[in-house]
């Protein structure tokens, strides 16, 4: 068992995101420092882990996305938080159906995670896959940034407020090794930050992605430059929730957020239309926001499953499409997952979208 205060090391007292970051990230301590997270034996399951199909649909997407900006000679993708790399393990393969688009094609993974870097080197073990810390490095050709469950795994800010007053949510260590909420009135730069969106007016109850936003600043530097797009996939909605959507899971189960730290999973609930907001104001266009089963559809995933089918076993069969239905199924992963695509070119017809 992890003690709490391995999380409070610089103060104490922590805003919601920072101490979420600690369980996280800490080198020593954190989740995804020290735990595999991903598949059966792990705490979670994400879409390439159930079906192939939703990383080749992706790879398809890509090579779409890249006849749409003119099939350019020069042309990088970069993932953002690649898991255990399963997604571009399948992409590469993808690419070798498409030789000019594969010669092209520089593809680097964006990862926090030492011990998730080392997974996907092992998993992935392809030269043509570099690993990055940050986009400096990137100056040719137009540039697609993509990541599945990325912008839900960063940590968020909390806020309340009490007869009109905004304060911020902390968490306070005690002496006996516990951890207590408390609210603290919001600094006024937070306050002018939130009142710039529209969706998160006559809120009582806001979740604001500080640390996610920050991140986002620099892929949208990079896509102005360069020209490109944002392709994120993530479950969330679209009609602010007024609630704490934060939640823990382990070993496949729901979990006290403050228990079992470092060795649980956080996430929170994505805000798609406050993303949208965002991509406008920085002067990026936004194609409309569709859930993952019109965009897995629109791309052809149930046509693929049936040309896979006529192949296999009936036992295969059923096996293909029960994983299938997870993807899709609106009770399941279909509607909660939502799909928004971010850009800057004068072409517009990217696919998936209508």
């Amino acid at each position: 068992m992890i003690l709490n205060k391995n999380f409070f090391k610089s103060s104490k007292i922590l805003p919601v995101d920072k101490f979420i970051e600690n369980v996280l990230y800490n080198k020593k301590f954190g989740y995804y420092s020290s735990k595999i997270p991903f598949g059966k034996t792990g705490d979670f399951l994400t879409a390439p882990g159930i079906s192939n199909l939703f990383s080749e649909i992706i790879g398809i997407w890509l090579v779409s996305a890249w006849n749409t900006l003119g099939k350019p000679k020069k042309f990088n993708i970069v993932e953002l938080g690649p898991g255990d790399g399963s997604l571009t393990k399948i992409l590469l393969k993808t690419f070798q159906h498409f030789p000019e688009f594969d010669k092209a094609t520089n593809i680097f993974l964006y990862e926090k995670s030492n011990l998730l870097k080392n997974l996907q080197k092992k998993n992935i073990n392809n030269l043509k896959v570099k690993w990055i810390k940050n986009f400096t490095s990137i100056k040719k050709g137009p540039i697609i940034f993509f990541g599945n469950e990325f912008f839900d795994a960063i940590p968020i800010k909390q806020f309340s407020y009490k007869r009109n007053i905004m304060f911020e949510k902390y968490y306070l260590l005690n002496k006996k090794d516990e951890i207590n909420e408390i609210y603290k009135k919001a600094s006024r730069k937070d306050i002018a930050q939130i009142k710039k969106f529209k969706i998160l007016k006559n809120l009582k109850f806001v979740e604001f992605p500080k640390l996610g936003l920050d991140e986002l600043n620099k892929i949208i530097e990079k896509i102005s430059i360069l020209n490109g797009g944002l392709l994120l996939i993530d479950y969330g909605y679209l009609i602010p929730k007024n609630k704490n959507t934060l939640q823990s899971l382990i070993n496949h189960k729901k979990n006290n957020l403050l228990n079992n730290l470092g060795e649980a999973d956080i996430t929170s609930l994505v805000n798609f239309k406050l993303l949208n907001e965002y991509f406008i104001r920085k002067r990026l266009k936004v194609k409309k926001i569709v859930t993952q089963k019109f965009f897995l559809e629109k791309m052809g995933i149930i046509e693929r499953a049936n040309n896979l089918s006529q192949k296999m076993s009936f036992k295969e069969q059923s096996n293909l499409y029960l994983r299938l239905k997870r993807l899709l199924d609106t009770k399941l992963m279909g509607n909660l997952f939502k799909v928004i695509f971010t850009y800057k070119s004068k072409k517009n017809n990217f696919l998936g979208f209508q």
